[in-house]
């Protein structure tokens, strides 16, 4: 697990960085916005969580934790000596997952950060559905074959993760046009249906001709999973 500090204080950035490398944790570590900015766009992929201190010499906390929230979904927890409650309201909506004010311990610190993980880790399996070697990222809306991200449009993204909701019935042909007719915005007949399926069987399917994940069943429609 690799965590950001980014804090202007050297003694307390340091006393952080150190405990957190005793909890086995590796560390980035910043004395200023521009310094965070820049290794945020570097390695933003790379980071598990952000600890971000308010008040930076040439910037603030929220601006580095607007910019991380827009890269990518990892939890920020906001250190600051202000505990007023206009500060935390403002903290928490700029998408801060905690907030711990000055002077802490450093236990505290290293439990709140455990119980964000643990949280995250969570959401992250509940938001995560798995076809055999297909990913469906439900929060970020995307597909991944291999680790590889698959570009379905709208249509097709709704189309396949209506089946995936379903894995293992048989849904008729009108049970899917039903559940599609809005992403569309237009009519979508029987015919455009068949068009769908085989684009997102051409894009998903190892053998498109002999498909094993969307399975036609004669008669009666399709389905995913047994």
């Amino acid at each position: 697990m690799k965590i950001l500090i980014v804090e202007d204080d050297k003694s307390i950035a340091s006393g952080l960085e150190y405990s957190l490398q005793a909890e086995q944790y590796e560390t980035y570590l910043c004395y200023d916005a521009t310094s965070a900015k820049q290794l945020i766009m570097d390695r933003i992929h790379e980071i598990d969580l952000c600890l971000l201190d308010l008040s930076l010499p040439d910037g603030s906390g929220y601006d580095l934790c607007k910019l991380i929230k827009q890269q990518s979904d990892i939890p920020v927890i906001f250190l600051t000596a202000l505990d007023d409650e206009v500060n935390v309201v403002m903290g928490l909506d700029m998408g801060a997952d905690d907030y711990i004010t000055k002077p802490f311990r450093i236990r505290e610190l290293v439990s709140r950060i455990n119980s964000v993980l643990r949280r995250y880790h969570k959401q992250q399996q509940q938001n995560l559905i798995q076809i055999g070697d297909v990913h469906i990222h439900t929060l970020q809306g995307k597909v991944y074959k291999n680790g590889e991200e698959i570009m379905l449009t709208a249509l097709e993204y709704q189309l396949f993760l209506t089946l995936v909701n379903h894995r293992g019935q048989v849904l008729s042909r009108n049970q899917l046009l039903g559940q599609i007719w809005d992403i569309a915005g237009d009519f979508v007949n029987d015919n455009t249906l068949t068009v769908y399926i085989k684009r997102i069987r051409e894009k998903l399917e190892d053998d498109p001709q002999q498909p094993t994940m969307i399975k036609t069943v004669r008669g009666l429609g399709y389905k995913v999973g047994e």
